[in-house]
């Protein structure tokens, strides 16, 4: 097994985040789409792009994808929502191999997440009509869903799966979530400080959790 380009994409997602901090343009272009493929790269060089794997692997294709839409200077934000918005389609199926699976942890984070969207969407909803950007409501809603579901999905596997994948990929799974609340905040509400920096280390932090926390469990699986 070989961790060779997983450490790649560590180091490339650190250089990342002194590119947006630092605003170094040239390394962003270079470090943000780079960290994903490395994380592929590492995946495909352990030959694990196949069976359940398969769907984390595409979910993270579609999220390099959004990465790229985001980077770019033209205004692509639609491009970007709906890539990853599959992305984390592809990551629901793949936590959810091979059937949904009920707990008590799913039933509170649901009740949780149904408080967190209504009050977070509320500000969003104000912002994007403060902004006159009414025709975002309803994708950014239906975003917001999906990546809840991704998460509840996520922890559904807490007591399914081994203990410490189930853990880091739930921890990514709200790692991510948190990624996106704050650039929408950023974005639609009202400017965080540092939140190019912020959004960017939740969210390898969370794609990192996620995809090797799969991987642990495959490999266990598998043993």
């Amino acid at each position: 097994m070989s961790y060779t380009f997983l450490f790649a994409a560590l180091a490339i997602a650190v250089l990342n985040w002194i590119a947006v901090e630092k605003k170094i343009k040239i390394l962003e272009y270079f470090a943000k789409p780079g960290t994903m493929i490395a994380l592929l790269i590492w995946l495909w060089q352990n030959g694990v792009v196949q069976g359940d794997m398969l769907w984390f692997a595409v979910g993270a294709v579609f999220c390099l994808a959004g990465d790229v839409f985001l980077m770019l200077p033209q205004n692509l934000f639609i491009a970007g929502l709906v890539s990853f918005l599959l992305g984390h389609i592809f990551y629901v199926i793949g936590f959810n191999q091979p059937q949904p699976h009920l707990s008590w942890i799913v039933l509170v984070g649901a009740l949780l997440l149904v408080f967190a969207i209504r009050w977070l969407f509320r500000h969003l909803a104000a912002g994007l009509a403060a902004k006159g950007q009414h025709s975002l409501k309803w994708p950014v809603l239906v975003y917001s869903l999906v990546i809840s579901l991704m998460v509840l999905s996520a922890l559904s596997n807490i007591g399914r799966w081994e203990l410490l994948p189930a853990l880091l990929a739930s921890a990514g799974a709200l790692s991510f979530y948190a990624s996106d609340s704050m650039l929408a905040w950023d974005r639609f509400v009202a400017p965080l400080p540092h939140a190019r920096l912020r959004v960017m280390v939740t969210y390898h932090l969370g794609q990192f959790g996620i995809l090797l926390g799969a991987f642990w469990q495959m490999i266990i699986s598998q043993n």
